[in-house]
């Protein structure tokens, strides 16, 4: 239980300092990002960053080349803290950032990816390099999703918690006619044409869409009637994803509310997506709340902190966009106060004696509540 709380929390901190470093600029090209896979040697770091030392001696602007040379020297300064290079890589971000005004500040992150870095990268520039990032944080399960009849057809994809509309088109399939005698034979054969052509559009579009996604678990097919079935039966798909079909589900609509409809319809097969999870969890709590006195629930900062510091909580449920800190003021007559607010307050005078206060420790709510868990054995979901 214990580890699988410090792996979520690694994977939040590691989430929220890359919402800190993505909006961070420097005034020049003087933001340092330095990628180092887990099978480089510290040593040999260190030694391309004195060359690279020494070459922003060339550098034409004083301004520029201080700022250079003084993250270089921080990045060298923090490696001498490891003596090797952890599992997944490290990676170090370090540089003289705007501040307001013409004020700058020196930031520096030293962050452990959670996946394995391949490559070293040094890279100075104007910004954070955090490309290889960014796919790290991607969802990497997705379910291909298809809502159809013969009018209508959708194409969607889940991942993690959202649906996304990737392509909605009509058919052209005539509607029912009055016709009789050999008429209506004719024009049957029409229709079913149609429709044919429409099945063959239909299966090119989800070609396009999933074949080549290599994240892609399955593919959920839904839709009012027996169309769906008619598609996945007669095989219109590419052979590929015919074999990621997980079912087909009814639905009451072909657009994108259809979409959505056919993932809670299809519940049970992607139970282990993050949706169905969060939901499930979600359902619980609620079904708890509703019950006489609020049956095995708690919610409300104070509430949940009192029954989760007593290690009453099996389960507990904190939203990943809480954007709230958790303060501690100490002032100099041993007087302490703590609190949940927005910001850290930078000057305040205590409540008891009106003494300045001396100390102020601040931690993220969420990073709060984590050595909360883990101190009591709690398990914690993140919503």
């Amino acid at each position: 239980m214990g580890d699988d709380v410090s792996i979520d929390r690694a994977r939040y901190d590691f989430k929220k300092a890359m919402q800190e470093i993505v909006n961070l600029r420097g005034r020049g090209t003087e933001l340092i990002s330095v990628y180092i896979p887990s099978h480089k040697q510290i040593s040999d770091v260190t030694s391309y960053l004195r060359n690279e030392f020494s070459q922003s001696n060339n550098i034409k602007s004083k301004g520029t080349k201080k700022n250079v040379q003084g993250a270089i020297e921080s990045i060298m300064s923090r490696l001498k803290t490891f003596k090797t290079v952890p599992e997944n890589g490290l990676i170090l971000f370090c540089g003289e950032v705007a501040a307001g005004g013409d004020q700058t500040r020196m930031v520096q992150y030293v962050l452990e990816p959670p996946e394995q870095i391949s490559a070293f990268i040094y890279r100075c520039d104007s910004n954070f390099f955090i490309d290889p990032l960014t796919d790290m944080l991607r969802e990497k399960k997705s379910y291909g999703l298809i809502v159809m009849d013969r009018s209508e057809a959708s194409i969607g994809i889940l991942m993690g918690k959202k649906v996304i509309l990737i392509k909605n088109f009509d058919s052209q399939v005539p509607r029912k006619h009055r016709q009789g005698g050999q008429s209506a034979q004719r024009f049957e054969r029409l229709i079913e044409l149609a429709a044919h052509e429409f099945f063959k559009k239909i299966a090119h579009n989800v070609e396009e869409a999933f074949l080549e996604r290599d994240d892609l678990q399955g593919i959920i097919v839904g839709g009012p009637g027996a169309t769906k079935d008619f598609f996945v039966k007669e095989g219109y798909l590419h052979h590929e994803l015919q074999k990621k079909v997980v079912d087909t589900f009814d639905a009451g609509y072909t657009d994108e509310y259809g979409l959505k409809e056919l993932v809670t319809n299809a519940a049970a097969s992607l139970h282990d997506m993050d949706l169905m999870r969060e939901k499930e969890l979600i359902q619980k709590l609620l079904s708890e709340i509703r019950k006489p006195g609020g049956g095995l629930s708690a919610y409300g900062e104070d509430h949940v902190r009192k029954v989760l510091i007593s290690g009453a909580v099996d389960t507990l449920l904190v939203s990943e966009g809480l954007d709230m800190k958790r303060v501690k003021l100490s002032c100099i007559n041993g007087h302490t106060r703590e609190f949940t607010t927005s910001k850290t307050p930078s000057k305040l005078d205590c409540d008891e004696c009106d003494s300045p206060v001396e100390d102020i420790e601040s931690i993220d709510l969420v990073d709060h509540v984590f050595e909360l868990a883990e101190t009591v054995g709690s398990k914690l979901e993140l919503i």
